[in-house]
């Protein structure tokens, strides 16, 4: 007899409701006892993700979140915000006369003359602006310029080698208060004569930070010159906040005319202030209102607007997670307790392939990404692969069994890499082309790596799709999913299609923890972290059907994130349980049925 097991046609129904019932079973216990860990281990990840200032914090913008930290760390042309940024100092472009330089060797007149005339580039002044941040910015004793990062290592400048030569009376390069508002306006004003419309807009979000110390000449005479549309509509809404604080009553009703087509939160928190105010003109008094309800209005809309981007990065990251889950459960009929380890696998490639672009080839660093993702996906796919062949193979048709081999699988993958690289997380840095956010509105930020893992998931999506429907393995794929016993009947290795698309499962699994090492922390747990709701997403998709995997991940991912902003985490997690406990009641199949023979 075959060691794999056939349907009849009348026992097939009551097989598949009974596998479906073991998973929903299995599904509750452990969400059930993980609940608690998960939640505190998925908001810990988030606490301590290295895009936690742009992805978390800048997505839905309130009233009280703007200020001066938040949009400085928006800067895309800030060097890496990560405490460690001088582990690769010569990310540093540093010309021969050296701005930075010369500002460090400088007395407080002279620093105070270049701020108010810097003589670098834009990029200088923001790096300048950037290690003093730091806390990284030394001078010398005879007022050389060194860098000490957060390793007490100490690197000259302009270059950029490490020393152990330390000087006796190495000093902080620190800021007054004086060159800290000349810094400011500084950069300002180096930004609003650039000839990137991108930079003239940052210099704007720098001014409406420092309103009270504006001067409104300055930006009467820059929205005067400015072609750019999106700048001079910025400059024409300060202008306004500035007429707004400053002018008549008269004044004021004309500049609440185009605050109430703003939505910033602070032109709000300007407009509550002056509805707090006691005997107002009733005139400005409803023009106050009917501005606070415009913009409250605009800011509501770009808040969920970002939820909505939220919950979509999740759904992505959710459908990564469980595409590979969907092929080898549809196919093998496996319970794989493992899938989660092996996204830890490729999240850990992705760290391997980091620390060798560093080591070998420093000049190509911030590509290292480019080569993880195959290599992500190999290794992810070799070890399944392997598992299939030790483990798995000899326990085709006892689900219960193969669920007990690969939780055991699991707890021996998480051990090893505990043992090979510690247990404490490792950090994998953004790329620079990942790094900083869209800004659509001042109160809606896309972060680019969430917007990166969008298109990423929907590209291989389309891979999985094409590969599936258009290409002979997935042909013979298809067949064996349907009928097994045909599918050999007619030729096909069954065996070798299981252990291929035991690999192409594991592989996209390790595809998933490449993308998951870019917006978190890499540890030997974060497959845990995704592994029930990967579970979830496929049989609420329906067992095998790729495109019930991606409705699922987008319903679970955009629902979970809603119903996290009204009862919190936990009651989230709950209710999403409760609510797929109730679907799968209704529809035991799924979302879509799988066809075939065996299950008419």
């Amino acid at each position: 007899m075959s060691r794999y097991y056939s349907y009849s046609k009348s026992d097939a129904p009551a097989n598949y409701s009974n596998k479906t019932f073991i998973i929903t079973l299995l599904s509750l216990a452990l969400l059930l006892i993980t609940t608690t860990s998960s939640v505190y281990a998925h908001e810990t990840l988030i606490a301590h993700s290295h895009d936690e200032a742009v992805s978390t914090n800048t997505v839905a913008a309130t009233s009280n979140a703007v200020n001066d930290k938040t949009l400085l760390a928006q800067d895309d042309s800030l060097l890496a915000q990560n405490e460690k940024s001088l582990t690769t100092p010569a990310d540093l472009t540093i010309s021969k006369e050296d701005a930075i330089e010369q500002f460090v060797a400088a007395d407080f007149g002279k620093r105070q003359t270049m701020l108010n005339q810097w003589p670098g580039s834009v990029e200088s002044l923001d790096t300048l602006i950037e290690l003093i941040k730091n806390d990284e910015l030394y001078q010398g004793n005879d007022g050389q310029t060194y860098l000490l990062n957060s390793e007490d290592e100490l690197f000259t400048y302009p270059a950029k080698q490490l020393t152990t030569e330390w000087p006796s009376d190495l000093a902080q390069v620190t800021l007054t208060n004086a060159l800290r508002s000349a810094l400011v306006f500084g950069q300002a004003k180096v930004k609003l004569e650039s000839d990137d419309p991108k930079q003239r807009m940052q210099a704007v979000v720098i001014l409406a930070d420092n309103i009270e110390q504006l001067d409104p000449a300055l930006i009467s005479t820059a929205a005067t010159n400015e072609q750019d549309v999106d700048v001079k509509t910025a400059l024409s809404t300060l202008q306004a906040r500035i007429d707004f604080r400053d002018g008549d009553v008269a004044k004021q009703i004309v500049a609440l005319t185009v605050l109430a087509d703003s939505d910033s939160p602070q032109v709000l928190v300007d407009v509550k202030r002056a509805l707090a105010a006691d005997d107002i003109d009733p005139v400005l008094k409803s023009a106050l209102l009917d501005a606070e309800t415009s913009i409250e209005r605009r800011i509501t809309i770009s808040t969920w607007i970002g939820h909505l981007f939220t919950g979509m990065s999740t759904a992505s990251i959710l459908l990564l997670a469980a595409l590979g889950l969907a092929i080898t459960f549809g196919l093998l009929g496996v319970i794989n307790m493992a899938h989660g380890e092996l996204i830890m696998i490729g999240a850990y490639a992705t760290y391997m392939v980091q620390n060798l672009f560093q080591a070998y080839f420093p000049g190509m660093a911030g590509w290292y990404l480019v080569a993880a993702i195959p290599v992500a996906f190999l290794v992810s796919a070799i070890i399944g692969m392997i598992i299939e062949r030790i483990v798995i193979r000899p326990l085709y048709g006892r689900e219960l069994e193969t669920l007990l081999a690969t939780f055991g699988v699991s707890l021996i993958l998480m051990q090893l890499v505990r043992m090979i690289f510690g247990a404490q997380n490792v950090e994998v840095s953004n790329v620079d082309w990942l790094s900083g956010a869209y800004q659509v509105s001042s109160s809606l930020v896309l972060p680019f790596n969430r917007i990166a893992i969008i298109g990423f998931t929907i590209i291989i999506l389309m891979l999985l799709v094409y590969l599936l429907k258009k290409t002979r393995f997935g042909l013979f794929v298809r067949a064996v999913t349907q009928n097994r016993q045909m599918a050999r009947a007619v030729g096909i290795s069954s065996a070798r299609i299981d252990m291929l698309a035991f690999g192409l499962g594991s592989g996209l699994a390790g595809l998933a923890g490449c993308a998951l090492a870019q917006v978190g922390n890499v540890g030997p747990d974060l497959g845990q972290t995704y592994i029930i709701d990967a579970f979830l997403v496929v049989v609420v998709g329906g067992v095998g059907q790729v495109w019930g995997a991606v409705l699922a991940s987008l319903g679970l991912g955009v629902s979970g994130t809603v119903l996290e902003i009204g009862i919190g985490a936990v009651m989230a997690k709950i209710v999403l349980l409760v609510l797929v406990i109730l679907f799968i009641q209704k529809r035991p199949q799924g979302l879509f049925a799988l066809k075939g023979r065996f299950v008419d």
